[in-house]
This record gives C-alpha cells, structure tokens and sequence, in this order.
C-alpha cells in the first residue's frame, strides 16, 4: 500500500468507527439513527480513490473499512447493555453480520460500477453510489432483521422487537418496523449521494494534478 492511499485508509476507518459510535443514538422517533448520517460517506472516500488512484486502491482502501468494522462489532459484542429488565449485547450476532455482509457487497459494487460507467466527472459518483448504497441497505435490513431469515432462536429473538407492526414511515399502512427503518436510511442515503457530488468534484480537482 503506497504511503499515499494513507489519507484514504484513515478517512474510511474514522467515518466506520463514528457510525458504529453514532448508530447507538436515535433520531426522528426511532426512524433513523446519527450513524445513518456518517455512513453514506463511506461511498465518497471510496469513489475519490477509485477516480484518482484507480479500482485496486479503492479495494483496499474498502478492505480496511471492512476490517475495522468487524474490530468494532467485536468489541460491540462484548458490551452488554440493560434494558426494559434484561441484558443485551450492544450488537447482536445478526446486526454484526449484516454490517460486515453489506459493507464488503456494496462497497465492492460501487467500485466496479464506477469503472463500468466512467464519462462525465458526476456520472460515475453518483451511478455507483446509488447502486451501492441501495444494495447496501437491502442486504443490512434483510440479514439484520427480517423475519423471512433465521440465526438460531437465540439470535432471532435479539433483533425480533424489528417484526413489530407500526405505521409504515409512521404514516402509512401497518408494516414490520425493520421495513421503515430500511426505507428512512435508504432516503438518507439518497440524499447524501447528491450531497457528496460537490465535495467528490472539489477534492478530485484538488488532488488529481498532484497525482505522479
């Protein structure tokens, strides 16, 4: 790894370990956590190494992220939390595999959606972002806490307050939570996927005639 592709490793790693930190607080009435605001850009640090350094940086560079997110889900696991009579892992076998599942699947994704798609400066960014972050969140909500998949009894039963009925978006027709809280991040994501254009423009602009 070229001592250049340092900044990449640090800034993927510092936004994995905040969203681990920040996924533990709620906002919006439980629809989203603050970690769902820090995640997305995960997909920046990425694409920024992919237009300047090229797709096998980006990979590595995602390798890190997955490898420090599975430290944190190990250390996650190990923090027992108390809660409405009963104690619980901070996070369940279930979320730590959808975490570490989705991460690795998306990210890689959007590195080899980038290199399909590449033309205009905003097209790949915003093509590979898109698809990875939408693959993203349908392989966490599904792993994490769909009914329709099975971990064991033991497992289930740390994520089945997720099967709970409740209006969907708090608006709608009744539907499992997990499906709302899926569909509020996917939103988030979305969003900030049009958000990171600017900031994928002005750091590649920046960076690239530097770049030996």
């Amino acid at each position: 790894m070229n001592r250049t592709h340092l900044p990449g490793i640090l800034a993927m790693a510092t936004i994995v370990v905040a969203s681990n930190v920040l996924v533990q607080f709620l906002v919006l009435d439980g629809l989203l956590t603050w970690g769902a605001f820090t995640y997305p850009f995960a997909f920046l640090v990425t694409d920024i190494m992919n237009r300047v350094y090229g797709p096998g940086p980006a990979r590595r560079v995602v390798l890190a992220g997955f490898v420090t997110g599975v430290i944190c889900s190990l250390i996650g696991s190990q923090i027992m939390l108390q809660g409405d009579g009963y104690e619980y892992s901070a996070v369940p076998l279930r979320v730590a595999v959808a975490s570490g599942t989705a991460f690795l699947v998306a990210q890689l994704t959007d590195v080899a959606v980038f290199n399909r798609v590449r033309g205009e400066w905003w097209r790949a960014p915003l093509v590979s972002t898109l698809v990875g972050s939408a693959l993203d969140t349908a392989l966490f909500f599904s792993i994490a806490f769909s009914a329709s998949i099975s971990f064991g009894e033991a497992a289930d039963s740390a994520v089945s307050w997720a099967w709970e009925t409740a209006p969907f978006m708090t608006l709608g027709a009744e539907a499992p939570l997990w499906v709302s809280l899926a569909f509020a991040d996917w939103l988030v994501k979305l969003a900030l996927a049009l958000i990171a254009l600017a900031p994928f423009r002005i750091i590649v602009t920046q960076v690239s005639p530097r770049i030996s």
